[in-house]
């Protein structure tokens, strides 16, 4: 209770600031995990029409999946330099393979015959995609930018160790200080805005999926 209590101390006193870290976190999280999606959803259709795309762009951006996520965010920085930017583009990278494979998984397994009675109305391509596949796609690739948003939410607590602000700044005070609880400072928040994007998109996810699907 004690540690508590001065967690609670301190964040009180550094309402503004924390407050701001957090917005930073969030701006952070929301901008890789809208390129990762304006890039890997196209993607994703793409590798379900070819299978040489398949193979070649998702074994790429998978092979980024046994890369820790402390080791792609330095990484980065020989090339790229500290802040933001190289923040940026290794979180975008982190949040790329989900987002890619399950697009990818959702319009392969959809039943051809419904495209087919789909066309067979008079349907275009572009309107089969638009109406009747992406709909249907949509639950699946949910779940690839829920797991992305997880992750990325919770890197981007590292990303602090590289210049680029956010909540993870409490973390890395807390442990040059050696005081745990200006560390929890920033990692309750962390925990908190993950769980609330776990929840978020599970729900918006159950109520976008088809009646009749398991």
């Amino acid at each position: 209770m004690e540690l508590l209590q001065e967690t609670w101390n301190y964040a009180l006193e550094h309402a503004d600031e924390l407050c701001q870290a957090t917005i930073d976190h969030l701006i952070l999280v929301s901008i890789s995990l809208a390129i990762g999606i304006l890039v890997c959803v196209p993607l994703g259709v793409w590798a379900s029409r070819s299978r040489r795309a398949a193979l070649t762009i998702i074994n790429s951006v998978n092979a980024v999946r046994v890369i820790p996520s402390l080791a792609i965010l330095f990484l980065a920085v020989p090339y790229l330099g500290v802040g933001l930017d190289t923040a940026l583009i290794a979180l975008t990278i982190l949040a790329m393979p989900p987002i890619l494979v399950n697009t990818a998984v959702a319009f392969r397994t959809i039943d051809p015959a419904i495209r087919e009675a789909a066309a067979g109305m008079g349907m275009t391509k572009r309107q089969i995609l638009r109406q009747v596949e992406f709909p249907l796609a949509l639950p699946i690739i949910l779940t690839g930018i829920r797991t992305a948003s997880t992750e990325v939410i919770a890197s981007a607590t590292l990303a602090a160790f590289i210049g680029s602000g956010g909540l993870g700044l409490y973390v890395q005070r807390g442990y040059a200080l050696y005081r745990p609880s200006i560390l929890l400072v920033g990692a309750i928040p962390v925990a908190l805005l993950t769980l609330s994007a776990e929840i978020g998109l599970s729900t918006l996810q159950r109520a976008i999926r088809p009646p009749n699907a398991t």
